[in-house]
């Protein structure tokens, strides 16, 4: 194994769901083209957390788009992260934030965004959009793609 994955603790072992977003482990690996502004994109369009007050699953379409500093979030880490939200109780504003302040606090990007399309509970969809600042020049930064809500139709 490369001396730069060697602190990785989930890639390539059997690994649980954490129980909350708090008892994950979000890793991180050195970025290979340190010097070069480009975008990651990870999707999560099967998101799940809790309603806080009601206790009911609420689904989200997450999209994650980063320009690396000087490291990347290692995917399966990440993939942990997102689903230790199944049993977690907030609403689709903190659910959102928790991830943005947790990925910008891991790997300190250049650039991070994030949209939550929220699926509608009680008639209503909630998205919520994030960004870290303005982009760095001359990235290219593709549109989300998803679709709003449009109801049955």
């Amino acid at each position: 194994m490369s001396e730069n994955y060697a602190g990785l603790t989930q890639l390539g072992q059997p690994s649980r769901i954490p129980a909350s977003p708090e008892q994950a482990t979000l890793e991180r690996v050195a970025n290979p083209a340190r010097g070069r502004a480009y975008v990651v994109r990870f999707t999560c369009p099967e998101f799940t957390s809790l309603c806080p007050l009601t206790g009911q699953p609420d689904f989200a379409h997450i999209v994650l788009d980063y320009v690396p500093g000087e490291w990347i979030v290692e995917s399966k880490s990440l993939k942990l992260y997102l689903a230790s939200f199944r049993n977690h109780g907030a609403f689709h504003e903190a659910c959102t934030m928790a991830i943005a302040e947790r990925l910008m606090a891991t790997l300190a990007p250049a650039w991070l965004r994030i949209g939550a399309y929220w699926y509608p509970r009680g008639g209503m969809p909630i998205d919520v959009f994030w960004q870290s600042g303005e982009p760095p020049g001359g990235v290219w930064i593709p549109e989300h793609g998803v679709a709003p809500y449009r109801g049955r139709g």
